[in-house]
């Protein structure tokens, strides 16, 4: 699932042998059976090649000679089904065909690609024990051909034989560990984007209850100074409490739809620049005048600036009900060209910290869609909170 809308996002992990070889596979794929043919026919046609060139031959080729090599090269379609066996098979044809004085030939390097496969399907530390195996089964077979007749082709077939071996086993092993990094990196990269979508949707619901607790705070404190000298306030300010808790539930409500949704984008649904307004007139019920000043010819945003620059206005203003003591506050947007300026200042004598009443949580937000925020006490007195965000619409809207 996409990881934007909060569903868990699965990286593929290594199966049975080790580096995504499948677990439940019980038949090779049809990619190995294809290429197991061709590479047949290779050492077939090569090892009678090699028979005629080798006079010093102990053994002419013959049908025993052709089953051996054949033995050697058929283990490779089961390289991903099951590596080991395979390798340890086609090490024992090699074996057997070195040591009843076959000519060297195309043998060797079928092992050395079944070898290969093998290292490069199993984690380092389960590969090295069959490694070790394999490389006792050849130098047996090639020290009994040494044994039997210990000319110069033997000799050189004994020193030079387990590096049909070494040489691809490291090959292998290089080749499995860099996949294993990029799985690894794959997971990495999951785990992180469904941990950025949980921030993000906790900084979502933070923003939509914590707005709506604040008006209900503001109002509730209300109701109980004027309930019994103005009953007629008192039941106002109930009237606000009930309206500003089923919007919160709204909104909550609408903010997991959107983000439960699979496909959907990231703000449909959900509020924007268009619902200041609303927003400024809601908080002005809770006893603090706003006012919206726009300045500059209004441009096209993405749907993400739009949500963020709404939700950084709301959080501003949520936090002037809750620590700010003010009676104004003054929302300015500035348009430039490319570049969408917000500015939230009160006249309250309330100072929340650097990173505190959500101004973290906000400056997260700004980064998000690639902005910026400040926030500290005015020079005048009061505190302003200023965002830059970018403007303009991109190529191609993020998931």
């Amino acid at each position: 699932m996409n990881a934007s809308n909060g569903a868990a996002v699965t990286a593929p992990r290594p199966g049975a042998y080790g580096r995504g070889v499948d677990q439940c596979r019980r038949r090779p794929p049809a990619l190995d059976i294809l290429l197991t043919v061709p590479l047949m026919v290779f050492v077939l046609a090569g090892t009678a090649g090699a028979a005629s060139g080798q006079d010093d031959a102990l053994r002419g080729i013959d049908v025993g000679g052709f089953l051996l090599a054949s033995l050697a090269a058929l283990p490779f379609v089961f390289r991903r089904v099951a590596p080991v066996p395979a390798a340890v098979a086609s090490a024992t044809a090699v074996a057997v065909y070195t040591a009843s004085g076959y000519a060297f030939g195309p043998v060797l390097i079928a092992l050395a690609i079944v070898t290969a496969s093998m290292a490069a399907s199993l984690p380092l530390s389960r590969s090295i024990p069959p490694g070790v195996l394999l490389l006792a089964i050849v130098t047996t077979g090639l020290v009994v051909r040494f044994a039997r007749e210990p000319d110069d082709s033997a000799t050189v077939g004994l020193i030079v034989g387990p590096t049909w071996l070494v040489v691809p086993f490291a090959i292998g092993v290089v080749v499995g560990q860099r996949h294993e990094v990029r799985l690894r990196t794959r997971r990495e990269e999951a785990d992180r984007a469904v941990d950025a979508e949980r921030l993000r949707i906790a900084a979502e619901v933070h923003d939509v209850a914590g707005h709506g607790l604040a008006v209900i705070a503001m109002q509730a404190g209300v109701a109980l100074h004027v309930l019994d000298r103005k009953p007629e306030q008192a039941r106002i300010a109930l009237e606000e409490i009930r309206a500003a808790s089923t919007e919160a539930l709204d909104g909550l409500r609408t903010t997991l739809d959107t983000l439960r949704a699979a496909d959907a984008p990231l703000t449909p649904g959900l509020p924007g620049l268009a619902d200041l307004p609303a927003l400024a007139e809601r908080i002005g019920r809770a006893g603090v005048a706003v006012d919206l000043t726009t300045t500059g010819q209004a441009g096209a945003v993405s749907p993400a600036v739009d949500h963020a620059a709404y939700r950084i206005v709301q959080e501003s203003l949520t936090n002037v009900l809750r620590h700010a003591d003010a009676h104004r506050v003054r929302v300015t947007t500035t348009w430039t060209p490319g570049e969408l300026r917000l500015a939230v200042a009160d006249d309250g004598t309330g100072t929340p910290g650097p990173e505190g009443g959500g101004i973290g949580g906000m400056r997260a937000r700004a980064a998000a869609v690639g902005g910026t925020l400040t926030a500290g006490p005015a020079a005048g007195g009061g505190f302003t909170v200023t965002a830059v965000l970018p403007a303009g619409l991109p190529a191609q809207e993020p998931r």
